[in-house]
């Protein structure tokens, strides 16, 4: 049993340092945000595929590592484990992508074991795993569906990535997505350029009207506006010395989600989450800085 089973394409990060060289470390939103979730000490599980390669072994490893449950994830012979660069400069963080053909592209429905969603309380995945391929887009509709179809919970972040696909094909299996959501996670540049709509109330409003009862609608320097429907609550970001904003998103998400098993109010959770992401950009990496609860509660009463 899970409180939280996330689907998605877990991935190697080499993030790229001031002294030209590259720090590897792991990512993959999923992944980020099922990390993000058990180091708040919630119940958390991967389905995925991994090469049968050193770099497949080093993320099962890790998962060990962070409690979260490796039970259905295959380490597939013969396959690759996808990997990424991060590159900063005046404009943020930019990403370059070595992805194509690998293990989780290859999901398909059959792969996806329904024990691992009908024996959790949340499933989560993102637009990333629709975008990959039509294979893992096709799984992840079907994990979905069963999951609410079974009165599993199932948060959604729709996570814009136009490298890997055309945005108006983003934008119809986005929103199609949607429809089988409970919790919608979408960052204000993402939707902005999914929904054609401009402001915070505009976006959340749609995403209701798509079927999300919960809309936590993170706003970058500006924090995160969230919503059940009756009103919108908008939270300030938490003021920090940044030096790297890569998986901050995916961070927050894996707190806010950690949050709602144990009966938090959205509005507290995304308050949490908010000083979580916070944290997460004080050093690099999308996984090394993801904080426990400690450090995160200390942000809050030193902002208190």
């Amino acid at each position: 049993m899970s409180d939280l089973i996330c689907l998605g394409e877990p991935l190697i990060e080499l993030n790229g340092q001031a002294d030209g060289l590259y720090q590897m470390g792991f990512g993959g939103d999923v992944s980020n945000v099922a990390i993000a979730a058990a180091r708040q000490g919630t119940r958390t599980g991967m389905i995925t595929h991994v090469g049968a390669d050193r770099f497949g072994k080093d993320l099962i490893t890790l998962w060990h590592r962070e409690k979260v449950e490796t039970t259905f994830v295959r380490a597939i012979e013969g396959q690759d484990t996808g990997l990424y660069f991060v590159h900063h400069d005046e404009d943020g963080h930019h990403f370059t992508y070595r992805r194509r053909g690998s293990a989780c592209s290859r999901i398909d429905s059959g792969d996806i074991p329904e024990q691992a969603i009908l024996g959790a309380g949340m499933f989560y995945t993102s637009a990333i795993g629709l975008a990959v391929s039509g294979s893992l887009r096709a799984a992840t509709f079907d994990a979905m569906s069963l999951a609410g179809k079974n009165n599993v919970q199932v948060a959604f972040d729709p996570n814009l990535r136009e490298q890997l696909w055309p945005l108006e094909q983003a934008r119809q299996v986005t929103h199609e997505a949607m429809t089988l959501c409970d919790i919608a996670l979408p960052g204000l540049d993402d939707a902005r350029r999914l929904t054609g709509l401009h402001t915070p109330d505009e976006i959340i409003g749609f995403y209701h009207s798509l079927g999300a009862r919960v809309v936590a609608l993170t706003l970058g320097s500006a924090g995160v506006a969230v919503s059940t429907g009756d009103a919108i609550a908008t939270l300030p970001a938490f003021k920090i010395n940044a030096v790297d904003a890569t998986g901050a998103g995916d961070c927050f998400n894996g707190v806010f989600l950690s949050g709602l098993p144990r009966g938090v109010h959205p509005e507290e959770a995304a308050r949490t989450a908010n000083a979580g992401a916070a944290v997460s950009t004080t050093g690099f990496g999308a996984v090394a800085p993801i904080p426990y609860p400690d450090d995160i509660q200390k942000l809050k009463d030193q902002t208190a």
